[in-house]
């Protein structure tokens, strides 16, 4: 596969054999945040996240959701990958989950933004990957479009626990890409803990 695609830095476009130059590595860690924040009033306890959703980063993000180019993950990947042990302090974690989206919305983008992240992380952190447990189960209203009050209100009944046996006094994780008003974030780590979870945290690339 890297003869016929082969690797080049998400940021630049160059960068030999590397998914990440060292010169958009440096550029990425000047902006990175390494953020950590926690909460008392949510279903999870943490979230992480590494950027703010801003300048290059926001540039990065539209191209990967919208423009066609999945290959970016392995960008946010490898840039994580370095890092995350020097910022990130981890509680132990039994599996990563990504949050999900919907089959009309996968069918039209050709790829799950969030799982294609969870995927690699999963691998980083030696933590078993569960892709089916938690389901979009029915299409809702674009979250960017809404206020804080209607995105509460927009992924309510939306997601639904599968295999609750895989769940049920599970310290998870859960990945997305982008952490805005924390609406999905929550209503997915509300499900997860009726289905029985013990520990959830966020972790995002960025939030907004």
């Amino acid at each position: 596969m890297d003869l016929i695609y082969p690797k080049t830095c998400g940021i630049c476009g160059n960068g030999k054999n590397t998914f990440l130059c060292k010169k958009c590595e440096n550029k990425l860690k000047e902006i990175a945040i390494f953020g950590q924040d926690e909460y008392k009033d949510k279903f999870f306890e943490k979230h992480f996240y590494i950027f703010k959703y801003q300048g290059i980063i926001r540039n990065i993000f539209l191209k990967y959701k919208f423009n066609e180019m999945p290959y970016l993950y392995n960008t946010f990947s490898v840039f994580f990958n370095k890092y995350q042990k020097i910022y990130f302090k981890f509680d132990f974690y039994d599996i990563i989950i990504p949050i999900p989206i919907s089959k009309k919305r996968l069918k039209q983008r050709g790829y799950d933004q969030s799982l294609l992240i969870s995927r690699n992380i999963s691998k980083i952190l030696d933590t078993r990957l569960e892709k089916d447990v938690l389901i979009k189960k029915k299409e809702n209203k674009i979250q960017s479009k809404l206020n804080k009050n209607q995105r509460n209100e927009n992924v309510k009944n939306v997601y639904e626990a599968k295999y609750k046996e895989k769940i049920v006094n599970k310290n998870i994780l859960l990945i997305d890409d982008i952490y805005t008003t924390g609406a999905t974030a929550n209503e997915c780590s509300k499900i997860l803990k009726i289905a029985g979870a013990n520990k959830i945290d966020i972790l995002t690339i960025a939030k907004d």
